[in-house]
Formats: structure tokens, sequence, C-alpha cells
């Protein structure tokens, strides 16, 4: 199910001039994910830098160079990202103002890194800066993450202008009007509804010690997933973790294969897993649920779908754009200035 992606051209430096000395003031957005290697040979210095320097074990980096192989030798992450980038760059400068808007793109753990995109950044001089992290729903280990990249980069560049970061925007309407007309189209696609088909809303699972430090990921994911389920007409549904890391330390639960055999158990014939936690085609998204998960289903003779991801729509990019120019359903912090 992995989208095609049309390619966007970036403007040219020169180009970025002309435009800028037409403006009388320049605001950035900083578009983040996670990263991705772009080929296998890159799995492991990538796993070394998720693990914070620490070199992974053989058997671990192999396991990892399985998975991307699996799904093709890699994902489109940082290809969508840059679309998205391109395409809300556009949206943002379509009505004009006094303000020219540039959207650039920065990953957590692989190139091109948070602290490069921000060096770009504070050579490009913004008066002002929008950080934006693609994942909807706030935790200090995933979200909180992006906020510190972003502070620490700023300080080693010397930044200066004002900054905003986005913790949390799953309340953003357009998102969860998004999420709900993927549901049903997949609803369409299938050929069937609820009950017929159980709805079972997943997202990234994290060590569960969380729930003692007070995050309030858990609840977002309840509130978010509650919402879209009433937006969409859907009376009954589950909600379950994926991707959970082996580290010998609980995760959140339940994990989504064990919400797949619950429902075999139960009697239940069709399921569709609606990833709202994540908003592209990645590995978590290809490998993890199109892969393990749809294997797991049908093992247990359970029909098996799931939504479309946002990827690069236009309604993705729309939301995105409510998001950054109006912080409708988002919480926002300042970093600087």
């Amino acid at each position: 199910m992995r989208s095609r992606v049309e390619a966007q051209r970036r403007p040219r430096a020169s180009e970025r001039e002309e435009r800028r000395g037409d403006v009388s003031g320049l605001k950035g957005v900083l578009l983040m994910a996670y990263g991705t290697p772009e080929h296998l040979s890159e799995v492991e210095p990538y796993y070394r830098d998720i693990l914070g320097g620490r070199e992974p074990s053989p058997e671990a980096v192999a396991t990892l160079v399985e998975r991307y192989r699996a799904v093709g030798g890699g994902t489109p992450l940082l290809e969508i990202t840059r679309s998205v980038a391109d395409l809300l760059e556009q949206r943002l400068n379509r009505d004009g103002g006094d303000a020219s808007w540039r959207v650039y793109v920065g990953m957590k753990h692989w190139h091109p890194y948070i602290a490069e995109a921000v060096k770009s950044i504070v050579a490009d001089g913004l008066d002002e800066l929008v950080a934006l992290p693609l994942a909807p729903h706030y935790s200090r280990m995933s979200t909180g993450g992006y906020r510190d990249a972003v502070k620490r980069s700023m300080a080693q560049a010397s930044s200066s202008q004002p900054t905003w970061f986005i913790e949390s925007w799953h309340a953003n309407p357009q998102f969860t009007a998004l999420i709900v007309q993927r549901i049903r189209d997949a609803l369409v696609r299938s050929n069937a509804a609820p009950p017929d088909v159980e709805v079972l809303f997943t997202a990234h699972s994290l060590p569960a010690r969380i729930i003692d430090e007070g995050d309030r990921y858990p609840q977002e994911l309840a509130e978010s997933a509650a919402a879209v389920a009433q937006a969409a007409g859907i009376a009954s549904w589950r909600f379950a973790y994926q991707s959970a890391a082996k580290t010998g330390t609980p995760w959140l639960r339940p994990d989504i294969l064990e919400s797949i055999k619950q429902i075999a158990r139960e009697g239940g014939k069709n399921v569709l897993v609606v990833p709202f936690g994540f908003v592209c085609d990645h590995l978590e998204i290809l490998f993890d649920v199109d892969i393990t998960a749809k294997r797991a289903a049908e093992d247990l003779s359970v029909r098996f779908s799931r939504i479309e991801m946002p990827n690069n729509s236009p309604d993705f990019v729309e939301a995105l754009y409510d998001i950054v120019a109006s912080g409708a359903g988002a919480r926002v912090v300042g970093l600087s200035g």
C-alpha cells in the first residue's frame, strides 16, 4: 500500500534570495520526522544514532536490515516529508501578505538532521520560526525529543529568532476530519461497516514507565481516538499500541497482535487498523502493520485492512496549514525570543 509521491522541485538558492528581497518579513516552518536510512548499508549507523551512539548488537542490526529489505530496501519517509514541505510552503505563500514563508525538513535520527536544517534557517535570517513534529500526540519521550533537538541545535547555531514549538496537534479539526474520511473510504473498499468490522486505532508504544512519570501520551491518544470515532459515527472501537522495542522493560499495552487475537477469540471476522498515531508510510506501517499484523490476522482467519495514510495528500497539507497559520487544535510553546 505504499503511496506514490510526486517529486516537488525546491526553489534554488538564487530564487530564494530573489524572493526574499521582495518581502518585508520571512517566516519559517521546520517540519520534523524520525528519520530513515535510504540504503541498507546505512541501517547500522542509523541504529547507532537511535541508541545515542551505543553499538547495536549484530543480531539487532540484522533484524532491522531484514525488515527494511522486506519493504523494498527503504521507506519513502524522507521523500514524503520533503514533498509535504514543498506543498505546505506553496500553501502558506499562496495568499501573499507582508511575510514570505519557507519550509525546511529536519530528521531526528538521520540526514538531513534537525541541526543541519537549523543551520540553513539561521543562514536565511528568518524573523520567526514554527517547529512542527509530524507526530500528532505529545510525549516527553517522543515529541519532547524533537523539542530538545531544536533547542540544542538553535543554541549551537547561535539562533535568536522567536521560535514556537508545536507540542501536540491531534485535536486539530481538519486532522480529525481527515482520519474520519480515511476510515469511511476504507469501509467502502471493504464493503462492510461496524459492527461487522472491528475498528482498531493504533499508535507507537512507549516504555510503560511514562505513566508513573505523568506523561499525557496515553490520555491524548484516548481522547483523540474517541473524537475520531464519534465524528465517524463508530459506537464500538478498540485501541492498541504497536511497534514496541525489545528492551527487557515493560512497554505500553495492549499490543496490536494481542488485540487481533482477542478479536478472533470473540468471533470477529474483519479488522480495520487505523494507525492515527502516524502520518505516513514508513517502517512502522509498511512492516509492522502491513506485514506482521496482517499476517497475524490472516493466520487467525480475520480479514485485514487499514486506512490510507495522510502522506502528502492535499487534505493533510491543508491541516498542517491550519495548524501553522492559526494554531487550531494545537498546543504551542515558545522556545526563544
